[in-house]
């Protein structure tokens, strides 16, 4: 189980989510991408067929849902289903009567035992969702751009996971960095990469991943980037396969970062 994080909203946390699902789908894996972003752009997107329950109803305190109840499956086919997202999910990032348990979406997920793949995009911030999520997970991507905040926010992100780590899922790593819509000729964003891999060598994914019109309009289409008919789309799509396969390498060996380094 993964927990795809960021620090802020914009820099494409769900995009990475849905690219690395569409990757599993290219692979025939079962994939479970479960929206806890209240934004719902994930849902969006996979546009799963008759959704009677949401994240909210599996999530809530009174007779909650079963999660067998409440997937659905995606409009990309059957390998992928989904748990939707809704905005009634904001009372649960921030709740009125104080913090919730850090076990709920462990426990609404723990019927979960057909899926090869489980990803939880989010929300845009490290509130409750996002560190009940972490606490049911047992790695975590961290995604950003390489902007003047990139450094610090990493770093936050990479606090709170140690902080759920130690206080409740022992088991919780760090799976890695992955810095998005990186432009190899913008002179600011060299430098940042440069910052992050000064600062994070060993969880700097290697190959970042590019700034492609292709994610976009595939999304805007609802079909994985894996299938958009583009060069971009191809490239993209064999580094979301790549880092696949390095976050399934470190899920079977119960170790840390899934990145040996980034050759440069």
């Amino acid at each position: 189980m993964v927990s795809v994080l960021s620090l802020k909203g914009g820099v494409g946390k769900t995009s990475v989510t849905l690219g690395l699902a569409g990757a599993a789908a290219a692979q025939k894996l079962r994939c479970v991408v479960v929206d806890l972003d209240p934004q719902g752009n994930a849902t969006t997107v996979l546009a799963p067929d008759g959704v009677r329950f949401t994240a909210n109803d599996v999530l809530t305190g009174d007779r909650p849902v079963a999660i067998g109840d409440a997937l659905a499956v995606s409009g990309w086919g059957e390998p992928v289903r989904v748990l939707a997202g809704e905005p009634a999910l904001e009372r649960r990032n921030n709740p009125a009567d104080g913090p919730p348990g850090r076990h709920h979406v462990r426990a609404a997920l723990a019927g979960l035992r057909d899926a090869d793949l489980v990803l939880i995009d989010c929300p845009p911030s490290l509130a409750e969702l996002t560190r009940n999520a972490l606490a049911a997970s047992d790695t975590a991507l961290v995604v950003t751009e390489p902007t003047a905040f990139a450094l610090a926010g990493a770093q936050q992100a990479l606090d709170a996971v140690d902080a759920v780590r130690s206080a409740h899922n022992l088991r919780l790593r760090p799976a890695g960095i992955v810095v998005n819509r990186f432009r190899a000729g913008a002179a600011e964003h060299r430098y940042r990469l440069d910052e992050l891999i000064a600062a994070y060598r060993d969880l700097v994914i290697d190959p970042v991943l590019p700034e492609r019109s292709a994610i976009s309009r595939a999304q805007g289409a609802g079909v994985p980037v894996q299938r958009w008919p583009s060069p971009g789309a191809r490239e993209v799509g064999r580094i979301f396969a790549g880092y696949l396969t390095l976050l399934l390498s470190a899920s079977r060996a119960g170790a840390g970062p899934f990145s040996k380094g980034v050759s440069r």
